[in-house]
C-alpha cells in the first residue's frame, strides 16, 4: 500500500483538515484520485488576500458538466498546470446541498467502482481499493449545505452553521510530478462545534462550479496539511448511490 510523507517549503501552509465538530473525526486529507500518486508533497502558497475573479476563465466553459472535454482540461484535472494559471475562488463554486459518499461505501453500492478500478487500473485488488477508500471517505459528517458564505455541517442529527471568508489557496506538488490546489476559507466568527478552517479540493485550479469535491476541516492548518489519509468526499444530495458510482468510474 501507499507510503506518503509531506514536506513544507513556505509559510502560509494550507491544510488538510480534521474537524472538531464535537467528537468528529480528527483528520481528513487529499484527493479521491490523486492520493495514489502522492509520495511526498511540497507547497507554494497564496496569501489570504488572493483575489477571486467575478467570472470564471476558460476552465469554466471547458469543464461545465460532469466530465472534462479537451486535452488541456484533462491535463489540469490530472495535476499538470502552470502557477500562473491558478486563480482564487469564492465559496459560490461549492454552493449547494451535498452528501457524503461514505454511506454508499459502507452499504456496498460503491463495490462496482472498486472492481472497475482493479480491472482497469490494476494497482490493487478490489478489496484493497475498498480498504484504501474506506480510510479516505471516512466521516461522520453526512451532509454539507453551502449558501453564499454560510456553511452548515450535519452530524449525528445536529446542524452547525457559520460564515466563512476567503483564506487563500495552496499549490501542492507531489513526488510523482503532478500537482493540486486546495482552497482555504476561515471561520469569520467563532461558533461552538465548527472548525476554524475548511478547505476544498475538486481538481480545478480556477473558478468552476464543482460537481463533487473533497473537504478538509479543522483548527490547526499546519498540522492538518500533513494529513493525507482521510479526504471526505461529497456529491450533490439529489444523486443516488448508483449515479455517483457511475460518475466515479467515468473519471
Amino acid at each position: 500500500m501507499l507510503k506518503i510523507k509531506i514536506s513544507f517549503t513556505k509559510g502560509f501552509s494550507v491544510f488538510a483538515i480534521g474537524f472538531l465538530l464535537v467528537g468528529c473525526q480528527t483528520s481528513n486529507t487529499s484527493e479521491e484520485e490523486s492520493p495514489a500518486n502522492e509520495s511526498s508533497v511540497s507547497s507554494t502558497a497564496e496569501t489570504e488576500s488572493s483575489t477571486v475573479p467575478e467570472s470564471s476563465s476558460g476552465l469554466q466553459e471547458q469543464t461545465t458538466g460532469s466530465h472534462v472535454h479537451d486535452e488541456e482540461t484533462e491535463q489540469i484535472y490530472a495535476g499538470y498546470f502552470e502557477d500562473s494559471e491558478v486563480k482564487g475562488r469564492s465559496l459560490s463554486d461549492w454552493e449547494g446541498d451535498w452528501q457524503s459518499v461514505y454511506p454508499y461505501l459502507q452499504d456496498g453500492t460503491l463495490d462496482e467502482v472498486f472492481s472497475y478500478k482493479a480491472e482497469h487500473e490494476g494497482d490493487m485488488t478490489s478489496e484493497e481499493y475498498k480498504k484504501y477508500y474506506s480510510e479516505g471517505y471516512r466521516t461522520d459528517v453526512d451532509r454539507v449545505v453551502i449558501d453564499e458564505n454560510t456553511v452548515t455541517f450535519f452530524k449525528d442529527g445536529e446542524e452547525y452553521s457559520g460564515e466563512y471568508v476567503d483564506n487563500g489557496y495552496e499549490i501542492l506538488t507531489y513526488d510523482a510530478g503532478n500537482r493540486g490546489v486546495r482552497y482555504s476559507f476561515k471561520l469569520a466568527e467563532e461558533v461552538e462545534g465548527l472548525p476554524h478552517y475548511i478547505q476544498f479540493s475538486d481538481h480545478s485550479i480556477y473558478p468552476y462550479e464543482a460537481d463533487h469535491y473533497h473537504l478538509y476541516w479543522g483548527d490547526d492548518r499546519e498540522k492538518l496539511f500533513a494529513e493525507v489519509i482521510n479526504w471526505p468526499t461529497y456529491y450533490p444530495s439529489e444523486m443516488d448511490g448508483h449515479d455517483i458510482a457511475h460518475e466515479m468510474m467515468a473519471h
